[in-house]
C-alpha cells in the first residue's frame, strides 16, 4: 500500500484544513474532539492514499471522511457519557465538600450514576430508573450501596 507523503498531507492542511475545522466544529462543537477527529482524517488519508480525480473529489472525500469521524465521536459520546470531576467540584457551594466529591469519584461509575441523579440533579427513584433503564428497586439497591460505601469512607 502506498502512503501519501508528508509535503502532501501539509498542502491538504493548507488547502482544506480552515473547511474540515470549520466543519466538523459545527457537528461537534467541541475543540477538543474537533483536533481528534482532523487526525483520525488525516491518518485515513495518509492510510488510504486514494487518487482523486480533482480537487473536488478530493475536498468531497476529506469531508465526506470528517463527516463520518463526527457521527463516530458522538455515537461515542452518547454511549460512553461522563461526568467531569473539577466541573462538578466548582459547583458545589462548600469547600468542606471536597472531601465528599473525592470520595464520590472513587465509587464505581453505576453508583455514582445513581447518587449524582438523585442528590446533585433532584430526580426522583423512578425517573432514575426511566433515565437509565432499570427497575426502581436496582436505584434503590444502587443509591443504598452507595451510601454505604460513603459511609464506610467516611469512617476512615
Amino acid at each position: 500500500m502506498k502512503r501519501k507523503s508528508e509535503p502532501e498531507v501539509g498542502r491538504i492542511l493548507q488547502t482544506y484544513g480552515d473547511v474540515l475545522y470549520r466543519t466538523t466544529y459545527l457537528l461537534l462543537g467541541n475543540p477538543h474532539d474537533v483536533q481528534d477527529v482532523l487526525q483520525e482524517v488525516l491518518l485515513r488519508y495518509m492510510e488510504k492514499a486514494p487518487a482523486f480525480l480533482s480537487q473536488d473529489h478530493e475536498k468531497a472525500w476529506l469531508l465526506r471522511v470528517a463527516s463520518n469521524c463526527c457521527k463516530d465521536c458522538l455515537r461515542f459520546r452518547k454511549s460512553h457519557s461522563y461526568i467531569d470531576l473539577e466541573q462538578l467540584q466548582e459547583c458545589l457551594p462548600a469547600p468542606e465538600k471536597q472531601h465528599f466529591m473525592q470520595e464520590l469519584y472513587a465509587l464505581p461509575a453505576k453508583w455514582k450514576t445513581v447518587l449524582l441523579l438523585y442528590y446533585f440533579e433532584g430526580y426522583t427513584v423512578k425517573e432514575i430508573a426511566k433515565i437509565i433503564g432499570l427497575s426502581e428497586n436496582a436505584v434503590k439497591k444502587r443509591l443504598q450501596r452507595a451510601r454505604e460505601a460513603l459511609k464506610k469512607e467516611v469512617i476512615l
